[in-house]
């Protein structure tokens, strides 16, 4: 791969980050409820989890998918289906999840593994993502190629490029937890809410 195609990966992978989407709003989220330290195991579950799916589009199967309707909703439905019940467990979860800074309640809640799972389990859960990664890789793979050096470039680079992102919005919204926790009932409401329409969005989608 030259550097000039490259920057292009590169950029497009940014733009492809920028777009909203569940990891963005899971690592706002977690920012709040847990703080930025604990939420780096949510953002390192959503960056592999994403490397997972670039190693499967690689392998062929996102073409395979593509090609199965069976599959697609299958995939399609047990996604929706973890966004939804994620969303009502945030829509439910007490006020004390969004808690003053300093305070050990948020923190105490942060299972590492835990934190990891979820953001790993976002990922993984929308099978549009792996369609999106089966069609847009393609443009940039190089033939005879080996497996893992593509996967190490387009791999790596789009992890870079989600992690720094998702930190971001993880420390964007610790700073602005004054204000969300006076609003905790509506914050978890709000947030709740968009994890539900996301996966109820994702039932109405096809191909």
């Amino acid at each position: 791969m030259t550097i000039e195609l490259w920057l292009i990966y590169t950029f497009a992978a940014i733009g492809l980050s920028l777009t909203p989407g569940p990891n963005g709003l899971l690592s706002i989220t977690h920012g709040v409820r847990y703080g930025f330290r604990p939420t780096i195991f949510t953002v390192l579950g959503g960056a592999f989890g994403f490397l997972l799916l670039i190693a499967i589009s690689l392998a062929g199967f996102g073409a395979l998918l593509a090609a199965s309707e069976r599959a697609f909703v299958i995939a399609k439905w047990i996604g929706a289906a973890y966004l939804i019940y994620l969303g009502l467990r945030v829509w439910n979860s007490p006020l004390m999840a969004v808690h003053e800074p300093g305070k050990a309640s948020g923190a105490a809640g942060a299972n590492p593994f835990k934190l990891f799972c979820e953001g790993f389990l976002v990922a993984v859960s929308n099978p549009k993502g792996l369609l999106f990664f089966a069609a847009f890789l393609p443009q940039f793979m190089v033939p005879h190629t080996s497996f893992i050096l593509q996967l190490m470039v387009f791999g790596g680079t789009f992890v870079v490029v989600e992690i720094v992102y998702e930190l971001f919005l993880a420390g964007f919204a610790q700073r602005i937890k004054p204000l969300l926790v006076r609003n905790g009932k509506w914050f978890n409401r709000i947030t709740g809410g968009m994890f539900i329409g996301i996966g109820a969005a994702l039932v109405t989608t096809t191909k």
